[in-house]
């Protein structure tokens, strides 16, 4: 005997699958069978095996197959109007069925003198009830699998709908964040005398942080360190604004007060309600020693000198974006060889532990004080090690921060160059 090749639709995985759930439907259905013959054993009623499943299997998968063909009745109707329906589709099954199952068993008594009839009146209350119990038990089980299925199939139409948007948010995050990269100095700029080096390690993705080392002549840079209200895409995008603003007005004759004035004028024109930018911005001369300097609402800056002596560079302007017409002013210091200037935002000063500690600027000066023999980079990276190692854990802030080391080489060639020059703080 030869067998024909399986169609598509039989070699599918749908198939076998619909395959095997039709196999444990009937082998629930015989279980069932089994338990009604038990209870009629058990009520004296006896009946054959065969017979009971005979009668069962069919009535099981009719009833099935109504439940299975009705589901328009619960998405058109109401509840009450669909079960009324039903109860009354179950009804006629059972009619049915008490004929049927009757018909089937007169022959198999024998009862002398007993007419179908009499046989139909005495044995139709069993097959009857246990249809309408197992229509009503078929109906509540459909109705609870429906019910269980369509909330599973939201449920994971949502899963997979969150799972879609986080992936693409993150990978737009993490393209935010390469922008955000590219948009910082990829390599810091360095005068003699001076060691300059700077660090950005947002709490996110991306962030509200910003520095910026620029050249305005081969003797004269300009620093500035930012950090705009708030975290994520917004704040990068505010960022960047301000960043390409500093870097428009920033000019070797600019002062940073006047940088600060012009760049608030722009920002308070157009930035959004709530928002504000704390900046501060200095022009490190290398000729005449001397660090220019306008603070914006921003940290001040600490200075360590070389005999340890710590002080902050106190100039109180207000923030950016937030009063037009606010006039801001200079300050000056002079750097010495072996002074270190620290410039940063709060997420490091507020770097905290679960119980409310923050790092603060003391620990700050204690940690510069500690590391004074190192490099700028050095330096720069043992103070951010000791943040995170006192947080014990990542920084919830952006933290950014800017070391500026005025190097112990070439003070006579610099004593040379403020001899011929006019200097004027």
């Amino acid at each position: 005997m030869t067998w024909g090749p399986l169609r598509a639709e039989q070699t599918s995985p749908a198939y076998w699958l619909q395959l095997k759930r039709i196999i444990r439907r009937q082998q629930s259905y015989i279980a069932i069978a089994v338990a009604i013959y038990a209870g009629l054993w058990a009520a004296d009623r006896p009946s054959g095996l065969a017979t009971t499943i005979i009668y069962t299997l069919p009535l099981c998968n009719l009833i099935a197959l109504v439940n299975e063909q009705l589901g328009f009745l619960s998405a058109k109707r109401s509840p009450l109007r669909s079960w009324g329906i039903y109860l009354a589709l179950v009804l006629f099954i059972a009619v049915v069925g008490v004929a049927v199952v009757n018909v089937i068993q007169y022959p198999l008594h024998k009862y002398p003198g007993q007419t179908l009839w009499q046989f139909l009146q005495s044995g139709w209350k069993l097959p009857f009830m246990a249809t309408v119990i197992v229509g009503i038990s078929t109906g509540l089980y459909r109705g609870t699998r429906d019910r269980l299925e369509t909330k599973n199939r939201a449920l994971q139409e949502a899963i997979e709908q969150e799972t879609a948007h986080r992936e693409r948010q993150e990978k737009e995050l993490q393209q935010a964040r390469e922008i955000q990269q590219s948009l910082l100095p990829k390599k810091i700029p360095q005068i003699d005398g001076f060691e300059i080096d700077g660090a950005w390690e947002p709490a996110r993705e991306v962030g509200g942080d910003y520095f910026d080392v620029i050249q305005l002549s081969p003797t004269k840079i300009g620093i500035c360190i930012a950090d705009v209200a708030g975290k994520g895409v917004s704040a990068a995008l505010l960022m960047a604004n301000v960043q390409a603003i500093v870097r428009a007005f920033a000019t070797e004759s600019a002062s940073p007060a006047n940088l600060c004035g012009r760049v608030n004028s722009v920002l308070c024109s157009s930035i959004g309600a709530g928002k504000f930018v704390t900046l501060f911005y200095g022009v490190l001369d290398a000729v005449h020693n001397t660090f220019r300097y306008t603070s914006a609402g921003h940290l001040p800056p600490i200075l360590i000198r070389a005999d340890g002596n710590a002080q902050q560079l106190s100039n109180g302007g207000a923030l950016l974006g937030v009063f037009a017409e606010w006039l801001y002013e200079d300050s000056a210091i002079r750097l010495w060889p072996g002074d270190r200037l620290l410039l940063f935002t709060d997420g490091i000063t507020e770097a905290g532990m679960e119980n409310g500690e923050e790092f603060g600027e003391e620990r700050v000066i204690t940690s510069a004080l500690a590391s004074a023999s190192l490099s700028a980079r050095d330096l720069k990276m043992s103070l951010l090690d000791d943040a995170k190692k006192f947080c014990g854990s990542p920084m919830k802030d952006d933290a950014t921060l800017i070391v500026i080391s005025a190097l112990a080489a070439n003070r006579e060639a610099k004593g040379e160059l403020e001899r011929r020059a006019v200097i004027s703080i």
